[in-house]
């Protein structure tokens, strides 16, 4: 990784004042900006007056030694890489360093060839722990809570549900049909909660064989099968203190589901072909498509297991039962992709988004969005419109009806009926046609005139 740029502050910390002369004036001459301290006592000193981005401190020192400089930084200046300088005679020391925190050590005397490689790699790791760090805020910038978009009763409770969920440490089952936003919800727990800054580790169960995927759940041991060349963390290793997202549990096999089971209730396990119980300390994030309920009556499903994995359930509607929040996702994805590509903001006309609240959206948000990213592409001007949608879409547009009228017992007004029902055409036809006169008489089968003489009898409104 290229890290040149402005180098890094270093501070020196050693008792012997020819150690000292001989390493500050070689950084300085490579453009480090450096600082000295004869003692421990005066690095603590100076590090509570500037931010130093590496220490470079000797191990062997009256009063403060090295190991308790590292100490104090590692506690009141954890961002500062520790670097040590030891003698051969204190190697054991050194390596001790390294269990405590230090970042690399060097055998005195060490050449400022020597430093200054270990020098590069300690920037490396500071440019990568910042990018890390920023990689990490994006996500739980983009996993907000306001990035799960709907006003719908049934999101609103969603949002309410997860808020509290976040955060505890409690199991969650997320259930729902394909596409309708299951993972971003499991996103929006873990980066919402104590374990944000810990990994989330997720693993499809359907889309890995039977015979693979205990060893990517587990991992495994040199040997333990054909092609198993080297010992292998499975994901919940890798999530240790973080949280493993299972998804499509309900496509796990009988066997697994066993052995699944008996992690949750000890969180411990072996791997595959080992006999050494490793414990982690992961949260459980399980989502499916499937109907659970059913699949434990037929016995596909272990009811234990799903008892376990059903504390807190939160079911994902489909988009076709979220009444109002078409128009709000067809707005947040023009935006996201028009932002993407670099494009002029589109819009889309009401009568192409009525067409879309019309249509049964089998694939859910997921089929929304490619949609919309695919309209962003391919429509020219920066109005998507009815014609630009596809086929399939254009036909779910609903059709005109007439109002239901029911005549009682006492009858009906017929001719108010009649006015009422001419004037929100005539203010439908307006509507479709920008307020323009011409094109809305066109669409009532009238001329120009006939339709201003109704404008002026009626005192309509014109919304525009």
């Amino acid at each position: 990784m290229e890290t040149r740029g402005p180098l890094s502050d270093i501070l020196v910390v050693d008792d012997t004042p020819e150690t000292l002369q001989v390493v500050v004036e070689g950084l300085q001459e490579e453009g480090y900006r450096v600082d000295m301290a004869s003692s421990g006592l005066e690095a603590v000193k100076k590090a509570s007056q500037h931010v130093y981005d590496i220490v470079l401190t000797d191990l062997v020192m009256p009063g403060m030694d090295g190991l308790q400089v590292l100490a104090h930084f590692a506690e009141n200046h954890p961002d500062t890489v520790v670097i040590v300088l030891t003698g051969y005679a204190t190697i054991e020391t050194a390596v001790e360093a390294m269990k405590r925190g230090a970042f690399d050590y060097l055998t005195k005397p060490a050449k400022l060839d020597e430093i200054l490689v270990v020098l590069e790699r300690a920037r490396e790791f500071i440019a990568l722990r910042s990018e890390n760090d920023l990689l990490k805020s994006q996500l739980q910038a983009r996993y907000g809570f306001d990035k799960i978009i709907g006003q719908s009763p049934a999101m609103q409770s969603i949002y309410r549900v997860i808020e509290r969920v976040a955060r505890t440490e409690t199991t969650v089952l997320i259930t729902g049909e394909s596409g309708t936003g299951k993972e971003l919800i499991a996103n929006a727990i873990h980066y919402n909660s104590e374990r944000r800054d810990k990994p989330l580790v997720p693993i499809n169960c359907g889309a890995i064989p039977e015979e693979l995927l205990e060893s990517e759940l587990f991992g495994h041991e040199k040997g333990a099968f054909t092609g198993a060349l080297r010992d292998r963390k499975g994901r919940f290793e890798l999530a240790h203190q973080g949280t493993v997202f299972l998804d499509e549990i309900g496509d796990m096999s009988p066997k697994l589901q066993v052995k699944l089971l008996r992690f949750l209730q000890e969180r411990k396990f072996e791997r595959v072909g080992g006999s050494r119980t490793i414990e982690v300390d992961v949260r459980i994030i399980a989502a499916t498509n499937k109907d659970l309920d059913s699949a434990v009556r037929n016995g596909s499903f272990r009811e234990d297991l799903y008892f376990r994995l059903n504390v807190i359930p939160i079911h994902v509607p489909p988009l076709r039962e979220r009444e109002g929040d078409i128009p709000l996702l067809i707005q947040h994805f023009l935006r996201l992709h028009c932002q993407k590509k670099n494009m002029p903001l589109k819009k889309m006309d009401r009568d192409a988004v009525r067409c879309m609240e019309a249509y049964e959206w089998p694939g859910n948000v997921r089929e929304l969005e490619n949609l919309i990213e695919r309209l962003v592409i391919l429509t020219e001007g920066d109005l998507i419109q009815m014609h630009d949608l596809p086929e399939r879409i254009r036909k779910a547009a609903p059709k005109p009806t007439a109002p239901a009228v029911e005549i009682g017992e006492e009858g009906i007004d017929l001719k108010q009926i009649l006015e009422d029902l001419e004037n929100k055409l005539i203010l439908d036809a307006l509507r479709k046609a920008g307020g323009v006169k011409n094109q809305a008489a066109k669409l009532l089968g009238l001329n120009r005139t006939t339709l201003i003489e109704k404008l002026k009898k009626k005192q309509l409104q014109i919304p525009f």
